[in-house]
């Protein structure tokens, strides 16, 4: 099986949980990067505002085509309960090209479905499977067993 796993990550945590898995699963990955400067105080405020509207915005070139692949991996960090604006761009852009889809997430706090959800609407599939990730757990380098687990369950 041919996998892609595909990201967003303003801090780099997200970004250390997809390019973990990636290695993993030891397949081709893509880090969506978001023209808007997000950077800072003021980028945070920016990106959680535009992720509670549900906004889109525009994305740098896209490397791999997603239709390639069997599966598509999709992480984003969760902003006041939804998915960032970088990754809902990229599954408006691509979802008809999904074979099939996972998602991971990053969050600060608690684990909470509503946006697995609104990403198995979005990409108008039910997803083979999902993982959540705490921050605290990225910190202290205690996600490797639930990303083994979760990789695992994707075969």
């Amino acid at each position: 099986m041919k996998s892609l796993v595909v990201f967003y990550s303003r801090t780099g945590t997200t970004k250390r949980i997809g390019e973990a898995l990636a290695q993993l699963l030891e397949c081709d990955n893509e880090e969506l990067v978001d023209t808007k400067k997000r950077s800072g105080p003021l980028g945070f405020v920016s990106a959680g505002r535009d992720a509670e509207a549900k906004n889109l915005t525009t994305l740098a070139d896209i490397k791999h085509d997603p239709a390639l692949y069997d599966l598509v991996i999709l992480g984003t960090p969760m902003w006041g309960g939804t998915l960032s604006g970088a990754m809902r761009t990229y599954i408006s852009a691509n979802k008809s090209k999904f074979k099939r889809v996972a998602f991971f997430c990053t969050q600060g706090g608690t684990e909470n479905k509503q946006l697995f959800d609104e990403m198995e609407a979005l990409c108008e599939q039910r997803p083979v499977d999902t993982l959540a990730v705490s921050q605290e757990e990225v910190k202290k380098g205690a996600y490797q067993d639930k990303l083994r687990q979760f990789a695992y369950r994707l075969d």
